[in-house]
């Protein structure tokens, strides 16, 4: 039937009538063609724009920076997130990329601090082969950014600065690295951030958010953690009014049972932290305890380098590591005591009477630290359970825990620690031993 039709619709056309002809056929002869023409140049459009746009950039080697082969590089799948606060000063932080990257000029430009900078982090160069990069989740906006001043700063040659911002209705954190790190430092930077992805999250470590990687400068976003380091909010706690901070015992015994928490949750890793102390644990505006000072972990999982002979933190090491033997978990449980001594003392420095070249031969002779004043006998006798020279004396870590939630049932939480004296920064780097190349700033 259809071809009688169509018969006789030609046969209605004159003899060498074209114009007619093309009429009767003009869907098979124009549209059809050019729809699939349309089709190819939209196709063709789209491929271009997913190759080219995304990493449309210069590709610049950073200046005074040698050239490194380049070995095999490891592609960080899947991270939608990583650092924050006080306690990341002096870190080591690092993420794997080619041996050229470009960074951007100047981050906010003034000098000061950004109030209300949608956008002020992003250049208009990539960082690494599109073939290479991780796929980018985060906004390519950050609100509200502003400087992260530091209340307690010991090194003003960190590659990275602390801007605290707003991103999706949420606080956050940006660890933003600076124009002046090296290949070495970028690589570093970013490595960390894989070791924090690999790590998996818990309650009571920082939560990792994001990493920005496709464009300079390099960028991990953390949640943020009000009241910033424990040391900090200790000292807080020693004065009286409206902006002192609240410690109990009871909250000692909590805040205590959550860092214990993550400490075992490193050691199923086969992880030691290495760095208990007060300023490597973060708090949250709810008093949440959380476990920070991965840098060192990072490092050693990573290099295989022993512990740093860093005077800055003999006053928390144990026996074993100060006279350079083998460390063991229960090193990490002889530097939780002294955290607890922190805590009940309000943030003085553990051994304090004692110079630290002396320290070694002062625990040598047997002797220990003092009981604070204020402190109880359980709590007490929980930081001599962590300080015995001998490791098999320390308490186990599953024994630790069950000691601080019993605790926590019948500690005081009703009376606020004070103490009288506010805490002089000079005097407590002399005290913790620091030494003279460390500068407060």
């Amino acid at each position: 039937m259809a071809s009688t039709t169509s018969s006789q619709e030609y046969t209605e056309c004159e003899p060498e009538d074209t114009l007619c002809e093309v009429r009767m056929y003009e869907q098979e002869v124009i549209i059809v063609p050019v729809l699939l023409l349309l089709s190819f140049v939209v196709t063709l459009t789209i491929l271009l724009l997913l190759r080219f746009c995304p990493e449309k950039v210069h590709r610049v080697r950073p200046r005074n920076v040698p050239r490194v082969s380049r070995g095999p590089t490891r592609i960080i799948n899947g991270i939608d997130a990583p650092p924050g606060l006080n306690a990341l000063e002096g870190e080591s932080i690092a993420l794997d990329l080619s041996s050229t990257y470009s960074t951007f000029t100047t981050l906010v430009r003034g000098g000061g601090p950004a109030r209300g900078i949608d956008n002020p982090v992003f250049g208009d160069a990539a960082l690494l082969n599109p073939r290479e990069a991780p796929r980018q989740r985060l906004p390519e906006k950050f609100k509200l950014v502003t400087s992260l001043p530091s209340s307690f700063a010991l090194k003003s040659d960190s590659k990275v600065s602390l801007y605290r911002a707003r991103m999706e209705n949420r606080n956050v954190v940006l660890h933003v690295l600076t124009d002046s790190a090296s290949e070495t430092e970028c690589q570093s930077f970013l490595g960390f951030a894989s070791f924090l992805s690999q790590l998996g999250p818990h309650p009571f470590l920082p939560e990792l958010i994001g990493v920005v990687t496709l464009r300079a400068p390099l960028i991990m976003v953390m949640e943020e953690l009000e009241n910033q380091d424990l040391l900090s909010y200790l000292w807080k706690c020693r004065q009286a009014g409206p902006d002192s901070g609240v410690m109990t015992e009871r909250q000692i015994f909590t805040m205590a049972s959550q860092v214990a928490s993550a400490l075992e949750f490193l050691h199923s890793k086969d992880l030691i932290h290495g760095n208990i102390r007060a300023r490597s644990v973060l708090i949250t505006q709810m008093l949440t305890a959380k476990l920070w000072g991965l840098g060192d972990v990072y490092t050693r999982k990573t290099y295989g380098l022993n512990y740093k002979n860093d005077p800055g933190k003999k006053k928390w090491q144990a026996p074993e590591i100060l006279a350079n033997r083998e460390v063991s978990q229960k090193s990490d449980v002889w530097s939780f005591g002294l955290l607890l001594y922190e805590m009940v003392t309000l943030g003085e420095v553990p051994f304090a009477e004692v110079p630290v070249n002396e320290l070694l031969q002062f625990l040598q002779r047997g002797k220990s630290l003092k009981k604070p004043h204020g402190c109880s006998s359980s709590l007490h006798t929980i930081i001599k359970g962590c300080c015995h020279w001998k490791e098999q004396d320390r308490f186990s870590l599953a024994d630790l825990r069950h000691k601080l939630q019993s605790g926590e049932k019948s500690a005081n939480d009703k009376t606020f620690l004070r103490a009288s004296q506010p805490i002089s920064i000079q005097h407590y780097i002399q005290e913790a031993g620091y030494g003279e190349a460390y500068t407060v700033f």
